[in-house]
């Protein structure tokens, strides 16, 4: 038996991954990655980088997409919450321009796989710490940025002003900028 439940999403490739989470008198573990369980699932994943990122609650980060290096991301919060969203980019996707939200926490301890060609951001619901396995490395000019409140993401953010970055502020929406 798996330590890790692998869940499907609306979005084709997008899955909520679960660890079976141990407790004793010492405390807690859980497994959060395990290669062998990935592939059964379909997903044999090589991750070349880890990124880490904390966030003041009320954050807002995103949305970015990589276009020639694109990057396949599992996303963990450490400490604290996020609202994650994701938006199905892949033109040749059946679930093209599909979007997906999810709470992940370091109480939850659920993480999110995001393949590559997707739209992703966060809003940090409490200050937070959050860890990306990446299946590429960061390239900076590779990133295309739309706007959070872009027509094309149907998500409830809770938040009318976020804090940002100004190259985040001044995104245009995604039918502005994606072709």
């Amino acid at each position: 038996m798996a330590d890790i439940k692998v869940t499907k999403t609306n979005i084709d490739g997008l899955v909520v991954v679960e660890p079976i989470i141990f407790f004793d008198d010492r405390g807690a573990l859980f497994e959060a990655y395990n290669a062998e369980v990935f592939a059964s699932y379909g997903m044999d994943l090589k991750f070349v980088q880890d990124n880490e990122s904390s966030s003041k609650k009320g954050v807002l980060r995103g949305m970015h997409v990589n276009i020639k290096h694109p990057q396949g991301k599992l996303v963990r919060v450490l400490d604290g919450e996020i609202l994650d969203v994701v938006i199905d980019l892949r033109k040749e996707s059946s679930t093209y321009m599909s979007c997906f939200s999810i709470y992940l926490s370091n109480e939850n301890k659920k993480q999110l796989y995001i393949p590559e060609g997707m739209g992703h951001g966060y809003l940090a619901v409490k200050d937070s710490r959050v860890l990306f396995k990446t299946t590429t490395h960061y390239i900076a000019e590779d990133e295309l940025d739309f706007s959070w409140n872009s027509k094309a993401v149907k998500v409830k953010w809770g938040v009318r002003n976020p804090i940002q970055n100004d190259r985040d502020k001044c995104s245009k929406d995604l039918f502005e900028v994606w072709k």
